[in-house]
């Protein structure tokens, strides 16, 4: 089992001016400590399961380019990119851009969005579920189109592209990773077997059934199930003084047992001295062999 860190909280001592420096520790703390890959949310006001909407929050792609140059290692990715917050062209490009300057290590983690007030308060795009649904099967051809050798046309019901150049082209091939967020069975789940390269699905009591789902779409639509990547997103605390290892890596083993790959979430006191390091010590070659 892999392991991966969300940064999703970026209300640090010293404020603003000190966040350049802090995000660059904890990501490359993380790198240290073994973690195979680094996320950010793809929100511009907190989330309310963190904090107060008014608490700081980075925008994510520029957040990302910024973790490209201070890291070397670790896979970069929203978990997961609001679909509706950028045309579909131009997030091909943004994952792109990535890709290339971080030396082939992004990811494109997308899903249909769900935050309606701050899609409201900054005037962003924000339909009704179902048009969010197809503009997100929509987005997810355009980028596969665009890290093809196709240049050409696409016309859809909400987007269209009258020349789908993409230079220069990603240096993953044939693209970067996709990962879809959420779990939904009827249509995300459908939109994994159908085109992704790995899900994200939320560390729950019906993830083994959710798991199960998508192995039934696969099989409808001839994709092999062990090709997709599962991964959950967790919470890891480690308890102040390491009190929660053992029932951490206990968990962990739980959740290989079901088939996930990666476990990726938030890390309690994340910028504390220690935390991180005490997972690379203590939780990451436990759970390697899994």
């Amino acid at each position: 089992m892999k392991l991966g860190l969300h940064i999703a909280d970026f209300t640090w001592d010293g404020g603003p001016g000190a966040l350049r420096g802090q995000l660059a520790d904890v990501a490359q703390r993380a790198e240290a400590a073994g973690f195979d890959r680094v996320s950010v949310m793809d929100h511009v006001w907190q989330i309310g399961a963190i904090g107060p909407v008014e608490h700081e929050m980075l925008e994510a792609y520029t957040a990302l380019g910024y973790l490209a140059a201070v890291t070397e290692r670790v896979k970069l990715l929203t978990v997961v990119t609001a679909v509706v917050y950028r045309d579909p062209g131009l997030l091909a490009k943004a994952v792109t851009t990535l890709d290339v300057l971080s030396g082939g290590r992004a990811m494109l983690g997308i899903g249909a969005a769900w935050n309606e007030e701050e899609a409201r308060g900054l005037g962003l795009l924000f339909p009704s579920t179902k048009e969010r649904f197809e503009r997100l099967e929509e987005a997810l051809q355009i980028c596969l189109q665009m890290w093809s050798d196709d240049d050409g046309p696409y016309v859809g019901e909400h987007y269209r592209l009258e020349r789908t150049l993409n230079s220069p082209q990603s240096l993953s091939r044939p693209h970067p990773p996709i990962l879809i967020g959420g779990a939904g069975e009827k249509k995300t789940l459908r939109m994994v077997a159908q085109y992704a390269d790995a899900c994200n699905i939320f560390d729950s009591p019906e993830l083994g059934r959710k798991l199960d789902v998508l192995r039934e779409h696969c099989e409808r639509l001839g994709r092999d199930y062990d090709a997709i990547e599962k991964t959950a997103q967790v919470r890891f605390d480690l308890g102040p003084d390491g009190e929660n290892v053992d029932a951490t890596i206990e968990h962990l083993t739980q959740l290989a047992g079901l088939g996930i790959e990666v476990a990726h979430g938030t890390l309690a006191r994340v910028s504390q001295p220690g935390v991180l390091e005490m997972m690379g010590e203590r939780i990451v070659p436990a759970v390697a062999h899994l």
